[in-house]
């Protein structure tokens, strides 16, 4: 384990990648703390559980993240941020991936370090869980700056196109809902994020 792989956590994106049997995916989050120095140090995540990744981190207990840096482009965050892996396998033909000694894969290309956690505890937040796991294994792969949330909103996110359609715009995402009112119990089907996250177009 070198320990220069925590000094690239922030409050940045992130490559979740977890496995099932012989099925794998990736999905997108944006929480991952450090909670102890100590050994072995201790880590949480937060996962929608929409997310196919969720379901199998419940049963499997173990996954690796990917830190991802500026010169991620956006056409990853929309590979394995706006679609489900329960319709599509984002992994089947995406070339670069490594395996780590848990045998989950990571993505270099555009990551400056990994790590490899364990699963201890879940917590369960409606529509989230946490999951708190030790950290196993991890290195660094570039000093490239990891890319933060303000970061990937500012310079690499689409700005929005001029509307055309009357309806809501998700502030996170782009997608848009025709009609009016938004229904409060509306979740965007390509991020996941309810009304709040909408605004009237």
């Amino acid at each position: 384990m070198n320990n220069s792989a925590l000094f690239k956590i922030g409050y940045g994106l992130y490559i979740l990648t977890a496995k099932d049997g012989d099925k794998e995916n990736g999905c997108i989050i944006n929480t991952l703390l450090q909670v102890t120095s100590s050994s072995p140090c201790v880590g949480v995540i937060t996962v929608n559980k929409q997310n196919f990744t969720h379901d199998m981190i419940m049963k499997t207990r173990e996954f690796n993240i990917s830190i991802l840096n500026i010169d991620t482009p956006f056409d990853v965050f929309k590979h394995f941020g706006f679609q489900s892996g329960r319709t599509v396998d984002k992994l089947s033909n995406y070339k670069n991936v490594v395996r780590s000694s848990n045998s989950l894969v990571y993505l270099p290309e555009y990551s400056n370090a990994y790590l490899s956690f364990k699963v201890t505890d879940t917590i369960d937040f409606d529509t989230y869980s946490m999951f708190k796991a030790y950290i196993m294994d991890g290195d660094v792969i570039n000093n490239t700056e990891s890319v933060t949330y303000s970061y990937y909103q500012k310079h690499i996110k689409p700005k929005p196109q001029e509307a055309t359609k009357k309806g809501y715009r998700c502030v996170i995402c782009g997608y848009v809902y025709e009609g009016d009112p938004i229904p409060e119990d509306f979740i965007c089907p390509i991020c996941k994020h309810g009304v709040n996250d909408f605004v009237k177009i």
